[in-house]
């Protein structure tokens, strides 16, 4: 009976739609929102922190790859810094390669000169042992000079100095007093080089190795004929002057 008896005091409180029971209902739905919301909630701060977690770890691939580009870039660029340095020390031994090629070249190259008032192609080595040759000459070593204007003569007899070569020679045999030998060595310098400056002197040298051996007769015969042959030369204006002595 007394289950009946609430039973119906239920019924009766629905019934009436009494507020305390209506709060009991809006209660749980409350609580069951609320539940909800925290679902939500923490199904949305696992996604952030899901989501927070790739972007940081997508960061730091970006954050590795960007590390390893510098390092790949620094790498590169001390590579272009050494193969440019090796391009300069290159170019650098190429150009000091090509100085001393050029050097040489120009060392061992005909080049041209003026001999005896005439242009011609001379070769740096065979000036140099001429010049040296007649460096001996004129610091006094005759005997010196004439040993190497000869040797000058066997290798280069072709020279354009060769004329003033043996002129030298007789010149050193005739500073030595050595009158025959010196008329021999011009005469070769009249017979061998008959268009070159040096023959009137060689015929003067001539006739001065004539005079001193007491051989007036043949040093004036040699003046006339220098005379003769080379008229416009200062050796011939010498000779000139010197037959009034010889008759």
């Amino acid at each position: 009976m007394r289950r009946v008896a609430a039973a119906s005091l239920v019924v009766v409180a629905l019934s009436s739609g009494t507020p305390a029971v209506a709060g009991l209902f809006d209660d749980d739905e409350a609580r069951k929102a609320i539940l909800d919301l925290r679902a939500k909630s923490d199904a949305n701060q696992r996604d952030i922190a899901s989501q927070l977690e790739l972007q940081r770890r997508n960061q730091a691939d970006v954050t590795n790859q960007i590390d390893a580009l510098r390092q790949d870039i620094a790498r590169l660029r001390g590579q272009i810094e050494s193969l440019t340095n090796d391009l300069n020390n290159e170019q650098r031994r190429n150009k000091d390669f090509y100085v001393d090629l050029d050097g040489r070249l120009r060392k061992v190259e005909p080049q041209q000169a003026t001999v005896d008032g005439q242009t011609a192609s001379v070769d740096p080595n065979e000036a140099k042992t001429y010049e040296a040759a007649l460096a001996q000459f004129k610091s006094s070593d005759f005997r010196g000079s004439i040993a190497s204007f000869q040797t000058f003569l066997t290798r280069y007899p072709s020279s354009a100095y060769a004329p003033a070569a043996q002129y030298w020679v007789g010149t050193g045999y005739y500073a030595q007093r050595d009158y025959k030998q010196a008329i021999a060595a011009q005469q070769l310098v009249i017979r061998n080089y008959p268009t070159s400056p040096r023959a009137a002197d060689a015929l003067l040298n001539i006739a001065s190795s004539q005079t001193d051996m007491a051989d007036k007769k043949a040093a004036r015969a040699t003046l006339e004929s220098l005379i003769a042959r080379y008229p416009d030369t200062p050796a011939a204006a010498t000779a000139r002057d010197r037959l009034p002595s010889l008759r």
